[in-house]
């Protein structure tokens, strides 16, 4: 081992050897950490001087687990299960000494070691069915062996991240200790028992504990195949022995590896740390924030409140009038009430978070306020008023964010002495549960500004993605295009219930006529309505969702959208829905034809993927993953598929074009061919690759 270049260490501290990581910022087992870990064993467990040997990741630190982009790359030894049977087959006893993240191949580590000290801080778990696939060194095998089996589906099948006194309760870590957890440990080696894991029996369990995790886990799972392979592997630990578990684990960490599910979720991860990178704020720094303002507290604006006050945010919920703002907090109290009802919180818990929220009628409130929300309803005349006698109290320096789902952010910073300091914060309802967070900038919108908003969405655990200013930004503006043509494949012959059980065999949690009656027809149809003066008039218009919010069928509050609803909330295909849809075809001289779910998926695919592919060139979305990840989070599209711009490049771009060419024959104006995607067939490049491809 080369001590200059190797990212792991031996220091001595007397007969204790101390193999030190320090592979930033989270000791990643690269390959040099493989090696490095395999190279030092080999010396200390030969070393007659060496009587204990700790593993440390230093202060704050062990090992978060895999290097997820080797796993693009051919295999190149050593492999980890290699470095941990290393570990195991030590003759000295092994203390892991974990000051802080042992997830995934850093947590099957510790469980070759003998014993396991965690800091107040450790997080300890085997997270890899997050990434379709399953621990592959040994973690199926060790862990039921040290829990049981029921506890080791549950934590393997849900990716369970535990805090160190979690961990310590179940018996995953043998003790929390308070301050210096590597002198701990240092101290305490000499002393601990060989206690191999791999040489223990499983002990006896509970059937009906192992069903109930198990079915718990396939819930949670929503179709992951790993999850369905970990519960496999780590039931027949029980089965065979030690060594026949590893083969049968390898096996299936290996062919999941390569399975299209695992490459969708790896690019996600990927994405989800490319989406923070974003030209121009280099330097910038965020705004200090301790204390907001949401200006609307209806549904949406009670929801983004509750997600700051759990931030830790001081909240003022301003409403027009006394009354207004008591029933704005009685929907916060409500959205915490279903919470502790659903024992996600106590109710100190709940007493603590609702007295962050302060409601008032005083405009006045908004004068201390550090970000200003507002989210009064979708009417640019609304907004601009706003933004007007905002713009006269807030303070200086305050950041003004309107949560505008399609509206022009220009034109509302514009009604400001400041439109430097405007910026959009687009929320998803519920806004206190949905991910997503579209961050849009505008053309005067200041990097710190920017800056400030995107630590906002982290300080609430939010996916932000910043997207330029346009009718709908990303999501929106590409859902718009969906839903069209979702309808055009309506009106030539599909039922809605067909389009929507293609979506949802695809994956989608709910097909589109599902989500647009949940959601409330006559939202769209305003939208709608608001567009009609510029629309194209060469763009096919569909009347059938019109005719039904004419009708009254506003979706589920009214009882009756593009489906029928009883009671109980239940739908079902509604006679009336269908003769709108028959008139509609015959006042066209449409023929009705059929379409195979394929053929919706394919047709709803492509055009998502073509409307991105405009908004990339346009520069309002800045990279491929970003639409993915707007979609993955926000409109419900499947995890597994990776995004319509991965799931395009799956479908082959060429296939993807011939669709839209297709499509454009059915849509007219506004379903084009987007001149990138017709650029990326010629050249044989993916939307992946874009915008590395451009660089070169």
């Amino acid at each position: 081992m080369d001590a200059v270049t190797s990212p792991v260490r031996i220091e001595r501290h007397g007969g204790v050897a101390v193999v030190a990581l320090d592979h930033p910022p989270v000791n990643a087992l690269s390959r040099a950490v493989r090696q490095g870990l395999l190279d030092a064993f080999a010396a200390l467990c030969a070393d007659p001087s060496v009587i204990a040997i700790v593993i440390s990741g230093g202060p704050g630190r062990f090992i978060a687990g895999a290097d997820i982009r080797e796993m693009n790359l051919p295999p190149d030894a050593p492999f980890l299960p290699e470095v941990v049977a290393a570990i195991d087959a030590c003759a000295k006893p092994v203390v892991a000494a974990i000051a802080g993240a042992a997830l995934g191949g850093g947590c099957e580590i510790a469980l070759a070691c003998d014993a396991r000290l965690a800091g107040p801080k450790a997080l300890v778990g085997l997270t890899e069915t997050r990434l379709g696939i399953i621990p592959g060194a040994g973690g199926t095998q060790r862990l039921p062996r040290l829990l049981g089996t029921a506890q080791a589906i549950s934590l393997i099948g849900e990716g369970r991240v535990l805090k160190a006194e979690e961990a310590r309760a179940i018996g995953l870590v043998d003790a929390v200790v308070e301050g210096d957890v590597l002198a701990a440990a240092i101290d305490r080696a000499p002393a601990i028992a060989k206690r191999r894991l791999s040489a223990a029996a499983v002990p006896a369990g509970d059937a009906a504990a192992e069903d109930a995790a198990a079915a718990r886990a396939r819930k949670a799972a929503k179709g992951v195949p790993a999850v369905a392979e970990a519960i496999h592997v780590i039931r027949a630990a029980g089965e065979g022995d030690f060594a026949a578990g590893l083969a049968a684990e390898r096996a299936a960490f290996l062919a999941l590896r390569e399975s299209a599910e695992a490459k969708a979720l790896r690019h996600l991860f990927f994405a989800e740390r490319e989406a923070g990178k974003v030209p121009g704020l280099q330097g910038a720094v965020a705004r200090p924030l301790a204390r907001v303002a949401v200006i609307g507290a209806g549904t949406m604006g009670a929801g983004i409140a509750v997600a700051m006050a759990d931030a830790g945010l001081e909240v003022a919920l301003v409403e027009r009038d006394a009354d207004a703002a008591q029933a704005g907090i009685a929907r916060v109290r409500d959205l915490y009430g279903r919470q502790v009802k659903g024992g996600r919180l106590s109710e100190a818990q709940m007493a603590e978070k609702l007295a962050r929220v302060a409601p008032t009628a005083d405009w006045a409130q908004l004068g201390s306020a550090d970000l200003v929300v507002e989210a009064a309803f979708e009417d640019m005349g609304v907004k601009t008023d706003i933004f007007r006698r905002l713009d006269a109290v807030a303070r200086p320096g305050a950041v003004l964010a309107t949560n505008t789902s399609y509206l022009d952010l220009d034109a509302i910073a514009a009604a400001t002495s400041r439109p430097q300091d405007v910026v959009g914060l687009h929320f998803f309802a519920p806004a206190n549960v949905m991910k997503l967070l579209e961050v849009v900038r505008a053309a005067r919108t200041a990097p710190d500004v920017l800056a400030t908003a995107l630590a906002l969405g982290r300080r609430m655990g939010k996916q932000a993605i910043v997207a330029g200013n346009c009718d709908g930004f990303i999501g929106n503006r590409i859902y718009a295009v969906y839903r069209r043509h979702a309808e055009y494949l309506v009106e030539d012959g599909a039922a809605p219930e067909e389009v929507d059980a293609a979506l949802e065999a695809y994956g989608f949690a709910m097909g589109i006529f599902s989500v647009s009656d949940m959601s409330g027809l006559d939202i769209a149809y305003a939208m709608r309505q608001r567009r009609a003066a510029t629309r194209d008039p060469n763009e096919r218009y569909v009347a059938i969702a019109d005719r039904l919010v004419e009708q009254g069928r506003l979706g589920r509050k009214t009882g009756a959208g593009w489906y029928a609803y009883d009671a109980a909330g239940t739908k079902s295909a509604d006679p009336v829905v269908a003769e709108i849809i028959a008139v509609a075809r015959t006042e066209k001289g449409i023929a009705p034809r059929a379409f195979s779910a394929p053929d919706i998926q394919r047709r709803l695919l492509a055009v998502m993927a073509n409307e991105g592919a405009k908004a990339l060139a346009e520069g309002i979305a800045l990279r491929a993953s970003d639409i993915d990840l707007a979609f993955v989070n926000g409109y419900g599209f499947p995890r597994l598929k990776g995004g319509p711009m991965w799931a395009a490049d799956a479908m082959g771009l060429t296939e993807v074009l011939r669709e839209v060419e297709a499509a454009h024959q059915a849509g007219g104006a506004g379903s084009e061919p987007a001149p990138l995607l017709v650029e990326l067939v010629r050249k044989g490049c993916t939307f992946a690759g874009w915008r590395q491809g451009e660089e070169e």
